[in-house]
């Protein structure tokens, strides 16, 4: 009895832990476009903004690019997502149209930048 119950907690655990920690694609975008976030980025590299101008915001897989290996790249970036940026230390001057990203503390909470920052992160292209 003891066997069994021990391998129905272990295999709970196991499937708690994979859902908890894999958070799909699907799910970031998803809390992306319900935060408002993809009116201004773009996932891909490449991606035109609106009327075939340059993109608003940097694309995601550019950010990851520019970030990658860089420590606290995660903390610095959720603080721009909920704080704003500087429009006068923009390194994405002449690469974007928009001059600097507003905050976001209304739009997004702090454990969902949390994530985002960290999916983000990942899409650096190889």
């Amino acid at each position: 009895m003891n066997a069994l119950r021990n391998a129905v907690l272990l295999a709970g655990l196991a499937l708690l832990a994979t859902s908890a920690s894999a958070a799909t694609a699907d799910d970031m975008k998803a809390l992306a476009s319900k935060s408002g976030c993809l009116t201004c980025h773009a996932i891909e590299s490449g991606t035109p903004g609106p009327n075939g101008l340059a993109p608003i915001g940097p694309a995601w897989q550019d950010v990851a690019k520019l970030y990658k290996g860089k420590p606290g790249a995660d903390v610095f970036l959720t603080r721009v997502v909920l704080e704003g940026s500087n429009p006068y230390g923009s390194h994405w001057k002449d690469q974007v149209s928009g001059l600097a990203m507003p905050p976001n503390k209304v739009a997004i909470k702090e454990a969902d930048a949390k994530k985002l920052v960290k999916w983000i992160l990942t899409l650096a292209p190889k």
